[in-house]
């Protein structure tokens, strides 16, 4: 006859006494707790943050080597190099002493500038790109949080910024991760895109007054908010960062309020293209002539600042994890966008063919999914259905997870910001690898995207 188990074998959630439960329980707990647990999170959040910060609380990008100019930013020998900055003592010496000599990225830049201008004709000292077209948009989107999305958006930034390319990077998410990682500091709604929102919306409603105008119609009011929005210049929102070539647009708490207010605007006037208002404002603001390339960093959610993303973005990254609840939870996604923008395309097309206007549709450059925080001693069977399933949409590189990608995300850092002694030789040039191979193929699209645009501007042209 089998034996009872014993009492200890027992796993742990048998024989729990409710009179001892209740016992450990607190008092109800009240909605002002909540806001006491708020505070304690938001110091030890700015606590965390300032790990990757000077004393005086700021945040500043570290010095590279030459061993890692060479290696990674410049294609030159260090040998050659130093006989360059021994011929041109105008040029940035770095600090140190000998071989072991350190230089800003400022310095970089201008060591960059010099070799493109004096420097063998066949190496790519400066990254290409072609004359008399707009920034390219790289919106990183998908609607399951902890895919990576905000480390994947940042590390893209940080390596066109390290290939010398201008970049800015807009935070759309209200938790403001992006804003920490880059050193931005963001008071209340009027300091993130909200106000571009709300501008757009004021001048649709200008035209809109107009319109009623002419007709002997009465128009519409503006509220305090709208009237303030339309003093907002899309460049009084840009802060530098640490990254002397990356600006930010940052975001903070209240910018969910955004979700709420954009749908009691649409309701008021039904004309409004509400996923036109980021694109128009970087647009009128000149940003996309100013910058080469814009990344925006998106909520997990397919809410109405994601759906701007998309419309803005001439190229769409997403990131999944190689889990099955990450697949078809990124396969929604795909279906939700298509049912978003067919939607939308349908309803403005029936109104464009009742005035005799052409049709609109959404484009997108390319699109890739980017499978990130990778085991591939555990995931790699999944990651080769993922890839099946999705096909031309996947990259092909899978992001590992590596022990340095994880001490920098410790200190609300990229790893392009993380001092290389800090590490092994090894352990450093794998962490890399992780970012660098996924911004080689991300730069290629971008790259074919622009090459793409340049034929067909001189096709046109001709």
């Amino acid at each position: 006859m089998a034996q009872k188990p014993s009492k200890a074998e027992l796993p742990p959630y048998f024989n729990i006494d409710p009179a001892n439960a209740a016992g450990k329980l607190g008092e109800p707990i009240d909605t002002a707790r909540f806001a006491k647990a708020a505070a304690f999170a938001a110091r030890g959040r700015d606590d965390l943050a300032r790990r990757g910060y000077a004393p005086d609380g700021k945040k500043r990008l570290r010095r590279f080597s030459t061993w890692e100019i060479c290696r990674y930013l410049i294609p030159v020998a260090p040998a050659h190099l130093r006989r360059v900055l021994k011929q041109n003592p105008e040029l940035p010496q770095g600090e140190g002493e000998g071989g072991s000599k350190w230089f800003t990225l400022d310095d970089i830049l201008r060591l960059r500038a010099h070799f493109a201008e004096e420097g063998a004709k066949d190496r790519e000292y400066r990254a290409w790109r072609p004359e008399g077209l707009p920034a390219k948009v790289v919106a990183v989107a998908n609607f399951k949080g902890g895919v990576g999305k905000t480390s994947t958006a940042a590390h893209l930034a940080m390596s066109a910024a390290l290939d010398g390319y201008k970049v800015l990077v807009i935070d759309l998410d209200s938790q403001g991760s992006m804003t920490s990682i880059m050193g931005g500091q963001v008071s209340d709604e009027w300091q993130t895109v909200f106000p571009l929102l709300a501008r757009d919306f004021a001048r649709h409603l200008q035209e809109e007054n107009r319109v009623r105008a002419a007709a002997g119609q009465a128009g519409y009011d503006f509220d305090e908010t709208l009237a303030e929005a339309l003093t907002v210049s899309p460049r009084n929102l840009v802060q530098k960062t640490h990254w002397p070539n990356i600006d930010l647009i940052g975001a903070q708490l209240n910018l969910y309020w955004a979700e709420f207010q954009v749908p009691v605007w649409r309701m008021q006037s039904r004309s409004w293209p509400l996923w036109d208002s980021l694109l128009n404002a970087l647009t009128e603001g000149g940003m996309l002539d100013e910058y080469d390339m814009v990344f925006l960093d998106t909520p997990p959610a397919l809410g109405y600042l994601t759906i701007n993303a998309l419309s803005a973005a001439d190229i769409l990254l997403v990131p999944l994890g190689a889990s099955f609840l990450e697949f078809d939870s990124t396969g929604r996604f795909f279906d939700m966008i298509y049912s978003t923008f067919a939607s939308i395309e349908e309803g403005e097309n029936r109104r464009r063919r009742a005035d005799g206007l052409p049709e609109t549709r959404f484009e997108w450059d390319a699109v890739r999914a980017l499978v990130t925080r990778f085991d591939p001693g555990q995931q790699t069977d999944l990651a080769n259905v993922i890839q099946a399933y999705f096909g031309d949409f996947m990259a092909t590189y899978r992001q590992e997870m590596t022990a340095m990608v994880g001490q920098a995300g410790e200190q609300v850092s990229g790893i392009y910001e993380a001092d290389y002694r800090e590490f092994n030789r090894e352990t450093y040039v794998r962490g890399r690898e992780t970012f660098d191979r996924t911004w080689a193929e991300v730069k290629e699209v971008i790259l074919g995207t622009w090459w793409r645009d340049a034929r067909m501007a001189e096709r046109e042209a001709r």
